[in-house]
């Protein structure tokens, strides 16, 4: 190894905080193995050898109605075409109970920014998924959140302060892309940008709720703004310290207007690996298996990643891209065990429901 990588690996080591240049350096100059070895040795010091996390958990698309547009996205329909829906509760209690009886702890709900949604709308939703179930509602992206505060005419604050009284939980990281505008403007002109996505965890954060981050990669970005995105979510957590989780995932472009080539499973890897060794103070790094495969997320264990995600017992928004990979319980921890590791399952905030 050269010189400039022999001094990043001896910061490793020393759990010294990396530079922007010098992430540069590993993404351009060092080998997988010793990028993966580095991004391990990390993982290892925050969570030990032996265990990997996972939930069991549902996606409840409850809208597929959305008027960004976005170029990367295969999901969204217009207002009032062919295939556009809102699911009532009913549907939706449904499918909570399928998750519940099958061990769930969490549900996901995330949809498209529907013009004739109103803050009741929600509000009303999560207070009758609270009297009935006992399950954490992890919803609503920074998109979705700021859209709604837009059409209620009040603020991110109180916004999320009304979600929260009325049983929101957390907040899951989409919409995040890439935290750059310049990107954002290629890929998805009308939604918010950066700062607003930014300004909506934080938001939370300082209201104690917890949130994840994501990174959509593999589209039009430059490798430096998949590493300014990573510098923004550290600077991020340095302030407010609530996002609890890092997923990064690769742009899938079958049936999508940008369309262009996926991503390879040694650029998923790298780019997982450098986020473990970047993020310092993001706790938990998840891998991936929605866009991968199961066997791409084993391999993320021995780069980095320690939570293999949820059992997601339904997705819609990769999956209308043409990628379905299904990976049940049963498959996720059978793959957990086939690496070496101990299956255990957590809840949405990483704590340690059972073991396996």
């Amino acid at each position: 190894m050269n010189r400039a990588i022999n001094k990043i690996v001896e910061k490793v080591r020393q759990r010294q905080r990396l530079t922007f240049q010098e992430a540069q350096i590993l993404w351009y100059e060092c080998d997988l193995l010793t990028l993966g070895t580095l991004a391990q040795s990390v993982s290892k010091d925050l969570h030990g050898d032996d265990k990997v996390t996972f939930v069991i958990d549902r996606n409840i698309n409850y809208t597929n109605v959305c008027t960004m547009g976005c170029r990367f996205c295969a999901f969204y329909k217009e207002p009032n075409s062919p295939g556009a829906y809102v699911l009532d509760e009913k549907e939706i209690f449904k499918k909570i109970e399928e998750t519940i009886a099958l061990g769930g702890t969490q549900i996901l709900m995330q949809g498209g920014l529907h013009p004739e949604l109103t803050l009741e709308y929600y509000l009303d939703l999560l207070r009758a998924i609270k009297e009935r179930y006992k399950i954490h509602i992890h919803s609503f992206s920074p998109p979705e959140i700021v859209h709604i505060a837009e059409k209620s005419g009040l603020s991110i604050a109180k916004t999320i302060e009304s979600l929260k009284e009325a049983g929101l939980d957390s907040i899951p990281g989409g919409g995040a892309e890439i935290l750059d505008d310049r990107v954002r403007a290629l890929i998805s002109p009308r939604k918010i940008g950066w700062r607003q996505w930014m300004d909506v965890m934080q938001t939370a954060h300082r209201q104690g709720m917890k949130t994840t981050a994501t990174m959509m990669f593999g589209s039009v970005e430059t490798v430096e703004e998949r590493i300014y995105h990573l510098e923004r979510l550290r600077e991020a957590q340095d302030e407010t310290g609530g996002f609890t989780a890092f997923i990064p995932w690769s742009f899938q472009p079958d049936h999508t207007e940008l369309g262009g080539m996926s991503a390879t499973g040694v650029e998923y890897i790298r780019t997982l690996a450098l986020s473990r060794v970047f993020l310092d103070n993001i706790p938990n790094i998840q891998a991936s298996w929605v866009t991968q495969g199961s066997g791409m997320a084993q391999v993320a264990l021995a780069f980095g990643a320690n939570d293999f995600g949820g059992t997601m017992l339904e997705e819609n928004v990769v999956r209308a891209t043409g990628v379905t990979y299904r990976v049940p319980l049963d498959e996720i921890v059978h793959c957990i065990r086939t690496v070496g590791k101990e299956p255990v399952q957590r809840d949405t905030l990483y704590r340690a429901l059972r073991a396996f």
